[in-house]
């Protein structure tokens, strides 16, 4: 299988015309559609279907879609970082980010780092642990930030400054909106939404094997979606605080829980990888600030 028959079949899947692929890539329609061909009997399945506005994918064809744009990011990636191996001027870093406001430590020590690598280019990829950790894992990101504790047969990390704390989310009428804390007991009856990595790692810490007992009526795995479920008064959100404006004028309120509820980030990395120069000058610029804002050693 060539990359460059992986790369007509990406576009095609994106355009939904033959006709056109075939002019932007300066191809014949009658080789791209051998190509194609060819590419439905290496794999031996059908690929496209054959609609009145164009072509559409079969299952099958969606599954390669996502495998092959992954396999051509990760030959750009490599390609680049090939060229950045002798660049200690700037480069590229690729990371994938769970939700939390302590980002904000990984956004201070990136803005110091540019001072020093002004050519230095980071492109962030947001995601839960799952998602970012699965990047990691298949090699399109070099950094994962999480908020659970390292797998640490497969990674190296680096635990972040301060703790991220476990709440609720809600509108000013909610009847828990007057409470100044949310214990346990407040929770029985609430329809609420919380992430499934919430419902699985961290209410169990809070409440042991009394979690069944708490009526999850939705989940999300990224904030912003579940905060505009509570706006529209579907319940309650189970979340990190800081994440959303709960000011005077706010639309939303949140109340910590009470025993607290906390939850460490960290930043991981594959066990043995080999950064590019600029990837191995940040990894050492966040073990050296983030060993001076809490007082160890890097």
């Amino acid at each position: 299988m060539e990359l460059r028959v992986l790369e007509y079949f990406v576009e095609i899947a994106r355009e939904g015309n033959m006709s056109r692929v075939a002019e932007k890539m300066h191809i014949s329609q009658p080789t791209l559609s051998k190509q194609m061909k060819l590419l439905e009997e290496e794999l031996d399945t059908k690929l496209f279907t054959r609609v009145a506005s164009g072509l559409i994918l079969t299952d099958e064809g969606m599954l390669l879609r996502k495998r092959a744009e992954d396999i051509l990011s990760l030959v750009d990636k490599t390609a680049a970082e090939f060229k950045e191996m002798d660049n200690i001027t700037g480069g590229e870093v690729f990371i994938g980010c769970a939700e939390s406001y302590l980002i904000s430590h990984l956004a201070d020590a990136i803005r110091e780092f540019r001072k020093d690598y002004p050519l230095f280019q980071y492109h962030l990829l947001s995601g839960n642990s799952e998602q970012v950790l699965e990047r990691l894992d298949r090699g399109l990101i070099d950094f994962a930030v999480i908020v659970e504790p390292p797998d640490l047969s497969k990674y190296n990390y680096l635990e972040m400054p301060g703790a991220d704390t476990l709440g609720l989310l809600m509108l000013p009428d909610h009847p828990l909106a007057k409470k100044d804390t949310i214990t346990f007991e407040d929770l029985q009856g609430i329809e609420l939404i919380a992430s499934e990595q919430t419902v699985k790692n961290d209410l169990p810490r809070w409440c042991g094997e009394d979690t069944d007992k708490i009526n999850i009526t939705g989940t999300c795995n990224l904030f912003f979606n579940g905060s505009v479920f509570v706006k529209e008064g579907l319940g309650a959100l189970i979340t990190f605080d800081h994440l959303a404006e709960t000011g005077e004028n706010s639309s939303l309120v949140f109340r910590s829980f009470f025993p607290s509820l906390k939850v460490k980030m960290f930043i991981v990395w594959k066990k043995y990888q080999i950064f590019t120069p600029i990837g191995d000058r940040l990894l050492n610029h966040l073990k050296r600030q983030f060993a001076n804002e809490t007082g160890t050693e890097a």
